[in-house]
C-alpha cells in the first residue's frame, strides 16, 4: 500500500517531515583582519512537481518544505482543498518535492500560462490574473484587535530564538491568537515561520493552516517584510482579517486592503506603530 492510500480520503495527506538546517558556518573575515566563524543562512532550490509534473522551482531555508508546497498551491488557487491532497513527499537528494492528487491527472497548464513576477524578495510569483477572485473575498467584520493585543503580539514575536537573530538574510511570518479581556492581554503565536523570501514564509503558513484546519477569521497575521499587494492577497486568501508588518506598504498593497476590507498597520515597532485600513476592527 502506498502512503497515499494509507492516508485515505478525509484523514490528511500523507506527510514526510524534511526540515534542513537553517543555518551553515562558513569562514570570513572581520574589519581587523582576523578570522572568524559566522552563521549564514541556507538557501535550497525545490522544485515542485504535482502529479508528476513540474510545476515550480522554490528557492527556501527548507524549515517546511511540505508545508510550503501545500501553502503554494493553496494560495495560488491551483487546489481547492487539502482534502483534494493525498501525499506531499520531499527529497532533498534530488531537491524535489512531489504532491500527489487524490484525483490524480491534474492539468495546471491554463492557470500557470499567466505569471506575474511579484515584488517578493527572491521574486516571488502570482498565477493567473493577479486581480482574480478578489471580489469574491469577504472577511469577517467582528473580529477584534486592542493596541494592547497588537503590543503583546510584537513583544511575543520579539522574543523568539529567530534564524535572523543567528544569521540575517531571512524574512518571518507568524500566524497568532491575540486576546484582551479588559485587564490583560496576550498573543499566542501559533506557527513561526522564516525563509528567504516573504512569499515562501507566508506559503508555509498558510499550508500548515490547511494540515491543521486552522481557520484565520479571529487571527493576526505578522510580517518582518513590506505590505504588498502580493501579501495582502495572500492574507485575505487566507481569511486572516489582520495583516501587522514592522516595516511600510505599497500603493497597491492599500488600495487591494481597502477593498478587501483588510485591517492593516505597518512601521509596528516596540509601542509605535501606523494604522492604514480597516480602522472599525482596531480598539484603540
Amino acid at each position: 500500500m502506498s502512503a497515499a492510500d494509507a492516508a485515505g480520503p478525509g484523514l490528511g495527506p500523507a506527510l514526510t517531515s524534511a526540515r534542513r538546517d537553517p543555518t551553515f558556518e562558513v569562514e570570513a573575515i572581520d574589519e581587523h583582519g582576523d578570522r572568524t566563524r559566522v552563521s549564514i543562512a541556507g538557501e535550497h532550490p525545490l522544485t515542485l512537481y504535482v502529479d508528476k509534473r513540474e510545476l515550480v522551482t522554490l528557492m527556501t531555508l527548507g524549515q517546511a518544505p511540505e508545508a510550503l508546497a501545500l501553502g503554494f498551491l493553496r494560495n495560488q488557487r491551483l487546489v481547492e482543498g487539502i482534502d483534494q491532497i493525498a501525499a506531499v513527499h520531499v527529497d532533498w537528494e534530488v531537491d524535489a518535492v512531489a504532491v500527489t492528487t487524490r484525483a490524480g491527472g491534474a492539468d495546471y497548464s491554463a492557470r500557470t500560462a499567466t505569471r506575474t513576477v511579484t515584488t517578493g524578495c527572491g521574486q516571488g510569483s502570482v498565477f493567473g490574473g493577479l486581480m482574480e477572485e478578489i471580489e469574491a473575498i469577504r472577511l469577517p467584520q467582528d473580529a477584534r484587535l486592542s493596541r494592547r493585543g497588537l503590543h503583546a503580539l510584537l513583544d511575543a514575536v520579539r522574543r523568539r530564538e529567530t534564524v535572523y537573530k543567528q544569521a540575517g538574510a531571512v524574512h518571518g511570518c507568524a500566524l497568532a491568537r491575540c486576546r484582551d479581556d479588559g485587564s490583560e492581554a496576550s498573543a499566542e503565536v501559533l506557527y513561526y515561520v522564516e525563509d528567504v523570501g516573504r512569499h515562501n514564509a507566508v506559503d508555509a503558513i498558510a499550508g500548515h493552516m490547511w494540515l491543521d484546519r486552522v481557520d484565520g477569521a479571529d487571527k493576526v497575521f505578522y510580517t518582518t517584510g513590506r505590505l504588498t499587494s502580493e501579501m495582502v492577497i495572500k492574507c485575505a486568501q487566507m481569511g486572516v482579517p489582520f495583516l501587522v508588518s514592522r516595516s511600510g506598504l505599497t500603493e497597491m498593497g492599500y488600495r487591494i486592503a481597502r477593498q478587501v476590507g483588510l485591517t492593516m498597520i505597518g512601521r509596528a515597532a516596540n509601542s509605535r506603530f501606523l494604522l492604514f485600513t480597516g480602522e472599525a476592527r482596531f480598539d484603540r
